[in-house]
């Protein structure tokens, strides 16, 4: 993780560029993981850590209707955390993650290891991904981490 975390970190910083995060499932742990890098000042602005569904609105803007509709874990909600982490950030880059960790919460259509990712880059539109992970509840966190983090490695301008 702390190499995945360096890597993102000196890419960022070659590029002149920084990066927000709006997070549910993971609490902040993608956040956690770039600050851990010495320098990580010169590339990473903020963190959104958007438990609720309420936070999701107050603070990253994602419509209500949508919320009720889709629900928390999908790609509307994410396209629109990662979109809002932007919009309420210096970032030139952003990624977003919702899901389903466990133990409990699945459904039959959602079930425990749904996790939804969007990355939003200025200029570009939002790309996101659907990935079901297995293992307890931190090994579905970690996963979804390392995911987020590659791919802000995969979708910034090359």
């Amino acid at each position: 993780m702390k190499n995945l975390a360096q890597k993102v970190g000196q890419t960022l910083l070659d590029k002149g560029l920084k990066m927000a995060t709006a997070e549910s499932c993971t609490g902040g742990w993608v956040a956690q993981a770039v600050t851990a890098v010495p320098g990580s000042s010169g590339w990473f602005d903020c963190g959104f850590v958007s438990y609720s569904n309420t936070a999701k609105q107050k603070m990253l803007g994602v419509d209500l209707d949508v919320l009720e509709t889709k629900g928390a874990v999908s790609e509307s909600v994410v396209a629109q955390m990662a979109e809002g982490a932007l919009r309420n950030s210096d970032a030139n880059i952003a990624v977003a993650i919702s899901g389903i960790a466990g133990p409990d919460g699945g459904t039959e259509d959602k079930p425990v290891g749904t996790v939804w990712f969007a990355w939003a880059i200025e200029g570009h539109p939002t790309v996101t991904c659907l990935s079901f992970f297995n293992g307890d509840r931190d090994e579905i966190r970690l996963q979804a981490v390392e995911q987020a983090l590659e791919g802000v490695l995969a979708y910034l301008p090359h």
